[in-house]
């Protein structure tokens, strides 16, 4: 083989070992009693102390942390540690029962969206922390614990909301107005009790709004991941069982990235699955992350760092 023959062959090589690389991503994640960022190889860069259930966290564009600091209170904490904002749900007027926080956002115009459990409604919130937007939501089995999940605001300004405990993703209009509708069903499988893969139920965790205006959805214990017209119908589904050696349980938040790559949020799986993986949509897992160093079986909430991605 000629010298330039030789080279082409060993850059071509390098190329296709290149593509097969998996990513390596940074993650923020909260399990543990702590909230904390780790590099591709797993190194702790930065953690905190927290002993709140954390269904929701997010990084900021000006690198400080968003995250629940008890089940009412959630908080903008620098790298210092320094909270530099809070807000605190109270019961609304003519409501005595107990609240819970498992959603919230920092929205472009710099005020906070928070999903209310128990009060059954949207605020946002300026920073001072007044209420200066409140939305009602419909909620058919009204309980603190389970009133929602992942909310997140649309691009349309309306309000796209996981509900628990009813099984429904609901879409709110700026009144409060249900505009869509999508119930889960337990795909063909009958319900059955636990947290983890054995566990099976309806209780959505997570859903996104795509560019098509369909809406990907983290099923929670349905142990699957749905994509669904605005007609309700189902147009691709990662079954529990469908990727070799990932068994899905309690599935939570999801990222899709710009290439159209899903990463999903496997939380009480057990430590022989990954607490969150990257998956194609032909169904090809390009990447996998297991810390059970840092984190636990309880890890619901999640961002990987520095990719663009809808949220």
């Amino acid at each position: 083989m000629s010298f330039l023959r030789l080279t082409a062959f060993v850059l071509a090589s390098a190329s296709v070992a290149l593509a097969a690389d998996p990513p390596a991503y940074r993650v923020l994640a909260a399990d543990n009693g702590r909230v904390a960022i780790v590099n591709a190889k797993g190194e702790v860069e930065w953690e905190v102390a927290n002993k709140a259930e954390v269904h929701d966290l997010a990084l900021l564009e000006n690198g400080n942390v968003l995250l629940p600091t008890s089940r009412t209170t959630v908080v903008e904490m620098t790298p210092e540690k320094k909270i530099v904002w809070k807000y605190e749900a109270k019961p609304k007027e003519g409501y005595k029962g107990g609240i819970e926080i498992h959603a919230f956002q920092r929205l472009a115009d710099g005020k906070t969206m928070i999903a209310e459990s128990g009060n059954a409604r949207i605020v946002e919130v300026d920073k001072a922390g007044n209420v200066v937007v409140e939305i009602p939501l419909t909620v058919e089995k009204p309980n603190a614990h389970r009133d929602t999940r992942m909310a997140r605001k649309l691009d349309n300004g309306n309000y796209l909301v996981c509900h628990e405990g009813d099984g429904k993703l609901r879409e709110y209009d700026a009144k409060g107005k249900v505009v869509w509708t999508y119930a889960l069903d337990l795909g063909g499988r009958p319900r059955s009790p636990g947290h983890g893969p054995e566990g099976h139920g309806n209780e959505v965790y997570g859903a996104v709004r795509l560019k098509s205006g369909n809406t990907l959805i983290g099923t929670g214990n349905g142990n699957r991941v749905l994509e669904v017209t605005p007609e309700g119908k189902t147009v691709w589904e990662l079954k529990q069982d469908e990727l070799p050696g990932i068994k899905l349980a309690w599935v939570t938040m999801l990222q899709v990235k710009e290439n159209g790559n899903i990463i999903v949020g496997n939380c009480h799986a057990g430590p022989e699955n990954p607490q969150l993986f990257e998956v194609t949509r032909d169904k090809k897992v390009v990447w996998t992350f297991k810390n059970f160093k840092t984190f636990g079986n309880g890890l619901a909430a999640s961002q990987v760092l520095d990719i663009k991605a809808i949220r």
